[in-house]
């Protein structure tokens, strides 16, 4: 609903940027957890991980207390040492370059492809050296980084870790992320395509991994309460300095559901995200990201758009009734990082420019009609000045 004010459309209610879909199957299985009176980590989380790793093609799923716990569980997992360089995109989170401080490593920051967003091979093989350890991609927005060129650029030495916080039921030529024998972090963040209040999900194919993640999450304990209360034996032992990282049932309860709406959730997203482009097509002022030229299925974890002046274009959003959000800044012209890197021209511009519209499954047609017509006119009207 919208109503008319002098010079301006303006919704009569707020339109948010992101809304979790929370279903009655999600509500049940929480009063149930709730019920059993066991509400930490145990079988709903055991289950969850069973599923998680079956949907994405992986062979372990480790579930863990925020994609941020993953990508820390990933790093400690490669035994980085001082000295040790990690490559990863500025435009991000700062948890995916935060987590490789955390465990040790330098951070070395990439530019991205000006068109599609996601960070550029070139750029990143340009950056190793003989002290690289991890090149992580961010498949940005929830379309999928270009794999084979940083498997090209990481050889046999380096590893891959995704950062998939944006990419759950994304697909890179075919197959689902996560399935690519690389380690992968996920987010379920409120905001994210699936949501487990707050939580995250480490895969893998590698045994080792598997078993050291486990053991991170965990306090470095080799058995958790679950499985000393399942086997009867209170004995265990302390192997590694760990952490608190374990996903709790109640958690896991929203997320085995969640998991099973998880491609019409994405199928929603995608119909939303084609309104947006064909609304938004040939505005003033606004520039929409290119998709990858690989064959690929994009999870619509945000439908970004570059626009002019942008911290005046959001706050003109929010007078019209119109919520967005900023992915992201350039982390590497944050105050950790500031002259720790040099030029990147892509990033830098894009970062000046950069904005979320609103995209979950709960919009209507009408709610992206009234995003479209505001950003068209705030937009078209910052052009002209």
């Amino acid at each position: 609903m919208h109503s008319e004010e002098p010079g301006k459309r303006r919704r009569a209610d707020f339109l948010p940027f992101s809304r979790p879909s929370i279903g009655e199957e999600e509500i049940a299985e929480v009063a149930e957890c709730l019920r059993s009176g066991w509400i930490t980590t145990g079988p709903r989380t055991e289950r969850f991980e069973k599923e998680f790793a079956a949907y994405v093609g992986a062979r372990h799923a480790v579930a863990l207390t925020s994609g941020t716990a993953a990508l820390h569980c990933a790093y400690l997992a490669l035994d980085l040492r001082p000295g040790d360089e990690v490559i990863c995109p500025s435009l991000t989170w700062p948890a995916t370059s935060n987590m490789a401080l955390a465990a040790g490593a330098s951070v070395v920051f990439a530019d991205i492809d000006r068109r599609t967003l996601q960070v550029d091979p070139e750029s990143v093989a340009a950056r190793v050296t003989p002290r690289t350890r991890a090149i992580v991609p961010v498949h940005f927005a929830g379309a999928p980084a270009d794999l084979d060129g940083l498997w090209e650029a990481a050889g046999d030495r380096i590893a891959i870790v995704e950062d998939a916080a944006h990419a759950a039921g994304t697909e890179y030529r075919g197959k689902r992320i996560g399935s690519s024998g690389n380690v992968a972090c996920f987010s379920f963040h409120p905001i994210k395509n699936m949501t487990t209040g707050e939580g995250g999900m480490l895969t893998t194919d590698d045994d080792e991994t598997a078993r050291r993640a486990r053991l991170i999450k965990f306090h470095g304990v080799s058995r958790d309460a679950w499985k000393a209360y399942a086997a009867g034996s209170p004995r265990y032992d302390t192997v590694l300095a760990g952490f608190k990282y374990n996903l709790t049932d109640i958690a896991s309860a929203l997320g085995i559901h969640q998991l099973r709406k998880l491609d019409a959730f994405n199928a929603r997203r995608a119909e939303l995200a084609g309104r947006y482009r064909r609304g938004l097509e040939g505005a003033p002022g606004v520039e929409l990201p290119a998709a990858p030229a690989y064959p690929h299925r994009h999870a619509w974890h945000l439908f970004t758009v570059l626009v002019p002046r942008r911290d005046e274009f959001m706050a003109r959003m929010k007078e019209a009734n119109v919520g967005t959000g900023l992915h992201f800044e350039a982390v590497h012209r944050s105050s950790l990082y500031r002259g720790s890197s040099g030029p990147l021209p892509a990033t830098e511009e894009v970062c000046d420019r950069i904005v979320s519209l609103p995209l979950f499954p709960g919009m209507s047609h009408g709610d992206i009609d009234d995003a479209v017509d505001a950003v068209r006119r705030i937009a078209g009207d910052l052009v002209r000045r």
